[in-house]
C-alpha cells in the first residue's frame, strides 16, 4: 500500500498552522520541521497534531526541505507550507493518485492565494502551479536561498483541484518577508554572476506592475489588486537595488585592498 507524508516547515505561524494540519489529517504522517527561532506557540500547535515534530536550524526553505526528505520513509511526499491548506477535493484527488500504480512521479498543484484577506482571482495568481506532490526518492530542491523549486526527474502531472494560501494579512508581514526574500534573491543573483544595470532598477519594476496589473488583469481585483501589483513592483526594485549594493561594496572592498 502506498503511503504519504506531509512535510511542513513551521516558522511563527501559530495563527495559521492548525488549519494547515487539520486539512491533511488523512495522511499517514505529518512531519513538522520547526524553526528554532519560533516563539509564538507554533511548536506546541504542531505537537497537538503530530508525533513527528523536529526542531532543526533554519537556513532557508530549500536547505530545510533537503535535510528533511531523506528522513521520510513513505513513498510519497506532499509539501505544504504552514500558511497553506488542502481543499477536500484536492485531498480526494491526492489519495486517488497515490493508490494508482500508473501515477506519475511528480505533480504540480494549482494554488489560489489570499492577500490582505481577499482571494486574488487575477494578477497571475490564479494560474499558480507548484510542484508539491512527488515520490519521495525522486525529488530534491534546488540549492537556492529563495523561491527554490523541487526537481523531479520525470514527466510531470498536473492537478487542478485547489490548495489555498493565506499570504500577507498586514504590511508588517509583507515587508518582513520582502526584506528576507529580496536579500536572498540579490545574493543568489550575485553568486550566479548577475549584475544590476540601470534598466533593471527602472524598467523591471514598471514591467512587473504592467504585466500583473494590465496583462494579467490585476485591475479586476480592485484596490487589493492595485496594492499587490505595486508591492510586487517595489520588491523587484528592492532586489536589484540590493544587488547593486552588493556590487558596490565588493568594488569598494577590492579598492581598499589594492
Amino acid at each position: 500500500m502506498s503511503t504519504i507524508t506531509v512535510l511542513t516547515l513551521v516558522p511563527n505561524a501559530g495563527d495559521r498552522l492548525s488549519r494547515c494540519l487539520e486539512s491533511v489529517l488523512w495522511a499517514d504522517d505529518l512531519f513538522c520541521v520547526v524553526d528554532p527561532k519560533t516563539n509564538d506557540g507554533s511548536l506546541e500547535v504542531a505537537r497537538e497534531y503530530s508525533n513527528h515534530v523536529v526542531v532543526h536550524e533554519y537556513l532557508n526553505a530549500a536547505n530545510q526541505r533537503n535535510w528533511a526528505l531523506p528522513r521520510i520513509a513513505s513513498e510519497w511526499t506532499l509539501v505544504l507550507d504552514a500558511d497553506e491548506w488542502v481543499s477536500p477535493e484536492l485531498a480526494r484527488r491526492i489519495q486517488a493518485i497515490i493508490k494508482d500504480p500508473e501515477s506519475r512521479d511528480g505533480y504540480e498543484i494549482l494554488r489560489h492565494s489570499y492577500f490582505f484577506g481577499r482571494l486574488i482571482r487575477h494578477c497571475g495568481w490564479h494560474r499558480d502551479y507548484n510542484v508539491r506532490l512527488f515520490r519521495t526518492r525522486k525529488g530534491r530542491y534546488l540549492d537556492r536561498r529563495v523561491h527554490s523549486k523541487v526537481v523531479v526527474d520525470c514527466a510531470m502531472g498536473r492537478i487542478d483541484e485547489v490548495m489555498y494560501h493565506d499570504t500577507y494579512r498586514t504590511f508588517d508581514e509583507y515587508f518582513a518577508t520582502m526584506q528576507r526574500f529580496t536579500t536572498w534573491g540579490a545574493q543568489d543573483a550575485y553568486d550566479a554572476g548577475k549584475r544590476a544595470h540601470l534598466w533593471d532598477l527602472v524598467l523591471r519594476p514598471a514591467l512587473r506592475f504592467f504585466k500583473m496589473y494590465v496583462v494579467r488583469r490585476g485591475f479586476l481585483d480592485g484596490v487589493h489588486g492595485a496594492v499587490l501589483c505595486g508591492l510586487a513592483a517595489f520588491s523587484v526594485f528592492t532586489k536589484y537595488a540590493k544587488l547593486w549594493d552588493l556590487e558596490r561594496r565588493a568594488r569598494s572592498a577590492s579598492s581598499s585592498e589594492s
